[in-house]
């Protein structure tokens, strides 16, 4: 393969690999659209504001909380005590960082959430 052929192949790649990246970013919510989006099954982004596990709580929840810390987050995160070892320390390993999860969303008092069984619906940014 000739090196102007090879250079169009990788170009090609880098392209295509932009445009879906691009994609998928504008097809997830901010944690502020998620309420308007309630039984989609979404990707919700947004920066670990708090996060909290209520170790002695039922249930055991790990509860992290996009963009407003507690009591006024826009969308949380709940990981249950079932699937927490999954996720090693979720409340310090996701702390401060700009995350996605992947999810059905649901309203719990109000407020938006996604509950995670597995690490793979959540990202790192």
């Amino acid at each position: 393969m000739s090196s102007r052929r090879l250079y169009l192949v990788i170009l090609s790649i880098v392209i295509v690999v932009s445009y879906a990246t691009a994609q998928s970013k504008k097809n997830s919510l901010t944690s502020a659209e998620a309420n308007q989006h309630i039984g989609e099954n979404a990707t919700v982004c947004g920066v670990v504001a708090s996060a909290h596990y209520a170790a002695s709580s039922r249930g055991a929840p790990t509860f992290l909380n996009l963009d407003r810390a507690y009591p006024y987050q826009l969308f949380t995160v709940v990981i249950w005590r079932e699937d927490r070892a999954k996720f090693g320390t979720p409340e310090v390993t996701y702390n401060d960082k700009r995350i996605c999860v992947m999810g059905i969303i649901a309203s719990y008092r109000g407020v938006p959430e996604i509950v995670v069984r597995e690490r793979s619906q959540i990202s790192v940014q």
